[in-house]
């Protein structure tokens, strides 16, 4: 699994990233490119804003930790079309160029901040994580969308 904390690593997604337009097609899902967009930035509000959400209650943290974080955090790739959570349901239309600009900012902004900031950082769902777990999660479901539209 690539470390998103790597430059290099970092600046091949954001040139995949670049590589998008408002009408590129997606290959499986229902998301268009601007909702997919929107998508992979709630995973950094997750991190950088989690006031904005509701915290999930002991039992759900529990699942989450539990069964849900190994295959959030393994190197296996998603499978198409899998449910995702619902603050990460994407319905209405958004605007591509404004949601591109801040995935990048974000993912560079996760990169600057690098391993060390992200060491032992509490994730809202799935509690202290490593940093090599964070960069996976996120390289991971980067590369998983970024694949969903052909880049």
């Amino acid at each position: 699994m690539k470390n998103i904390f790597d430059l290099s690593v970092t600046e091949e997604i954001v040139q995949r990233i670049e590589k998008l337009q408002p009408d590129t097609q997606r290959l499986w899902g229902i998301m268009d490119v601007a909702q997919m967009l929107a998508h992979c930035n709630v995973a950094f509000s997750y991190t950088f804003s989690p006031d904005k959400f509701k915290k999930p209650n002991f039992l759900m943290r529990f699942l989450l930790k539990n069964f849900i974080k190994k295959s959030i955090v393994s190197p296996k790739p998603y499978r198409h079309n899998k449910r995702t959570a619902p603050y990460f349901l994407i319905a209405d239309q958004r605007e591509f160029e404004k949601e591109k600009k801040l995935l990048i900012e974000n993912i560079r902004k996760t990169q600057q901040l690098g391993e060390s900031y992200f060491d032992g950082l509490e994730n809202f769902s799935f509690g202290k994580m490593t940093a090599q777990e964070w960069s996976t999660m996120y390289y991971k479901h980067l590369d998983h969308h970024l694949r969903q539209f052909g880049v």
